[in-house]
């Protein structure tokens, strides 16, 4: 991949290769795992809810349905602009028009740190192509609980496919490097410490991006320490659980 750009051609992907496509003018990509002739497994919250906050920003960033109309519905998938959790779409129906990536693993600090924009790379391993492949069939069948945009998101899902790893703290971000970008741009513009370190534009400048940077390095799976390797049937296994203890304390609330 060069270092601008991880765009591939369809004839170069293999089984287990997690794929994305930016929407919106480069603002989002939807990420997905590939399985094999022309089918991509991924995570989607639908149509319109895409942040799930219940304002103007759920029609803004709509990354995950597809784009074609319910009225004219893709012979191979059907109408699935509506749809919630982990689904299997043919290429077309995922790209929604955009352009097919590739996300990078076992990447260097030096490359990672390159690629300014998170969501594309990261210094984690990945398993072999049969694990991934068994992960994003499992949750297809089981679910991957319910979409949050910062902490389980379609690129949650996908690197989560390709690892195996959650993060295991309740006060942190998810795995996607794009929240943790956006979490770390927040950072670098209102930390107040910034001001007592330069005084001048390009000074003040060169600090916030070294903090942009360091914020995403220590935010990646590659380096992250509250995260560990959880079977898919174990964390299948304990969403259900936790859903039907929430179940039950509406009951009792009730």
């Amino acid at each position: 991949m060069g270092l601008l750009s991880n765009k591939i051609e369809r004839e170069n992907l293999k089984p287990g290769d997690h794929i994305y496509s930016w929407r919106h003018a480069y603002v989002y990509a939807h990420h997905g795992i590939y399985v094999s002739e022309g089918t991509v497994i991924h995570f989607t919250r639908g149509g319109g809810q895409e942040i799930g906050m219940g304002n103007f920003l759920d029609r803004i960033i709509v990354s995950s349905s597809p784009s074609r109309p319910s009225d004219n519905p893709c012979p191979r998938c059907g109408d699935q602009s509506r749809l919630d959790g982990v689904i299997s779409s043919c290429m077309d129906c995922f790209l929604s028009g955009g352009q097919l990536y590739i996300f990078e693993y076992s990447v260097s600090p030096a490359l990672f740190i390159a690629k300014a924009r998170g969501g594309t790379c990261t210094l984690a391993s990945s398993d072999s192509p049969e694990e991934v492949i068994h992960r994003a069939s499992y949750l297809l069948q089981n679910g991957f609980g319910y979409y949050d945009i910062f902490r389980n998101n379609c690129e949650d899902f996908a690197i989560y496919c390709k690892t195996g790893l959650l993060v295991y703290t309740a006060i942190s971000v998810g795995r996607s490097g794009q929240a943790a970008s956006i979490l770390a741009a927040a950072s670098a513009i209102l930390s107040s410490p910034l001001r007592f370190l330069t005084t001048s534009f390009g000074g003040l400048a060169a600090v916030g991006y070294g903090m942009y940077c360091f914020s995403r390095l220590v935010s990646d799976m590659g380096v992250r320490r509250d995260v560990k390797k959880v079977p898919v049937e174990i964390l299948v296994s304990r969403a259900v659980s936790d859903e039907s203890e929430a179940v039950t304390e509406m009951a009792k609330a009730d």
